[in-house]
């Protein structure tokens, strides 16, 4: 019984030890996470160099039928953002850049498309699925994370979106 208890004790102490060494990820009103990213077409982005900007942050994957779903939509809020206050990087993670070129290409996507098919960033950004969505404002500080898809060309998230733009 001793050597049962001793050993639990270390298997708890092993998870404890664990758990405190686990990134929480990106935090709503702190500075988000720094990356640096190629897109498809070979160009770096930098997400500190875009500061002044408003920057909109999607993680997706050409097999995630949400995913798929909401670009229309987020091409959209692009199109009607002003592009040198406003923009928008979708992440691709775990997939090919093919498969997204592909896509983008059937959908008229012009957004960059980065490639992290490692999840190098997705556990910056303490990433649980896709689609999510993180709005980082001018000054770096992540304010909005959306789980999940939205309709990113409705009347409300087109007013956030020009809220953090304006201010």
């Amino acid at each position: 019984m001793k050597k049962i208890s001793i050993l639990l004790l270390f298997f708890f102490s092993l998870l404890l030890a664990a758990c405190e060494q686990v990134p929480m990820g990106a935090v709503v009103g702190e500075i988000a996470p720094d990356f640096t990213l190629a897109d498809t077409q070979g160009k770096t982005w930098t997400l500190s160099e875009l500061k002044g900007q408003v920057v909109f942050v999607n993680f997706w994957a050409t097999w995630c039928p949400p995913c798929r779903e909401e670009m229309p939509a987020m091409q959209k809020l692009l199109d009607i953002m002003p592009s040198d206050k406003f923009k928008m990087l979708a992440i691709l993670n775990r997939d090919t850049l093919a498969n997204a070129e592909l896509f983008a290409e059937k959908n008229n996507i012009t957004m960059p498309i980065l490639n992290d098919m490692g999840n190098n960033i997705g556990p910056m950004f303490g990433l649980t699925g896709l689609p999510e969505t993180f709005i980082i404002d001018k000054q770096g500080v992540l304010r909005e994370k959306y789980i999940g898809p939205a309709q990113w060309d409705s009347p409300e998230v087109i007013q956030l979106m020009t809220k953090y733009v304006n201010e």
